[in-house]
This record gives C-alpha cells, sequence and structure tokens, in this order.
C-alpha cells in the first residue's frame, strides 16, 4: 500500500480540493455581484466517517439540483449546492442579486485558513509517515 493510499491522506486530499472549488464558486459569487438576478451559491460541506471515506457519494459526483420550480424535482438527490432561502436576513437588491459581499468575503477568508490547516496537516502527516519509516 502506497502512502498516499492511506484513508487519512485521502480524506484530507479530498477536502483540499473542497476547499479549491468553493473558493472558485465564492470568487464567482463576488466577481458577479453587480449582475442582476444573479443568486449567490456555496458548496455543501463534504462529509467523511471514521475511516476517511466520503459520506454519500464521492468528490467527483454532483448530483441533479432543481434550479427553477419549472424544473422536474430531483428523486432523492441531495443538495449539491446550499442556498440562503433568506436565513441571513438580507434582501434581494431592486436588480435581482442577491449576493453579500461581506457575506463572501467573510466565507473567503475562512476558506483560505481552512485550506491553510489542512494543508499544514496533509504536510505534517506525511513528514510523521516518513519519519516513521526512516526516509524523513
Amino acid at each position: 500500500m502506497s502512502m498516499n493510499d492511506l484513508p487519512i491522506l485521502s480524506a484530507l486530499r479530498s477536502k483540499m480540493q473542497w476547499h479549491q472549488e468553493r473558493q472558485r464558486v465564492l470568487a464567482e459569487n463576488i466577481s458577479n455581484s453587480d449582475t442582476p438576478n444573479f443568486r449567490p451559491r456555496d458548496l455543501v460541506e463534504p462529509k467523511f466517517d471514521r475511516a476517511g471515506t466520503t459520506v454519500g457519494g464521492g468528490m467527483g459526483t454532483l448530483p441533479m439540483m432543481q434550479t427553477s420550480a419549472t424544473h422536474m424535482a430531483a428523486s432523492g438527490a441531495p443538495d449539491t449546492f446550499d442556498n440562503d432561502r433568506g436565513k441571513s436576513g438580507f434582501q434581494t437588491r431592486p436588480a435581482g442579486n442577491a449576493v453579500n459581499l461581506e457575506d463572501q468575503m467573510l466565507k473567503v477568508s475562512a476558506n483560505q485558513m481552512d485550506y491553510a490547516a489542512v494543508t499544514s496537516l496533509y504536510s505534517k502527516s506525511l513528514h510523521l509517515l516518513k519519519t516513521a519509516i526512516g526516509k524523513g
């Protein structure tokens, strides 16, 4: 078994990939802050079991989601994007845009800190494994 095949390292890699994709989605929200009728999106955080494998599907699969009331509902598929649905207390602007820049910037900052923490944990785990086998 390769060191990279260990469940904990696989889970950490999946988490880093999720943070990278979330950064792209949040940047898209910010760049469309003046686009009429734009709704901000966010990714649902992956869940891991004790073995380090993702629960509820892999990172590469995106289940169907209903983006309009006129679309057919996705049967039993979990939401891929977490929508605010009016919980934040901010209203949509007259142009129909619902992006709150302060909220998006806070999410970007938190995402960057979480990515740095996961990256540090990943590199330290690799270093410990290399030390344990005598190559570090």
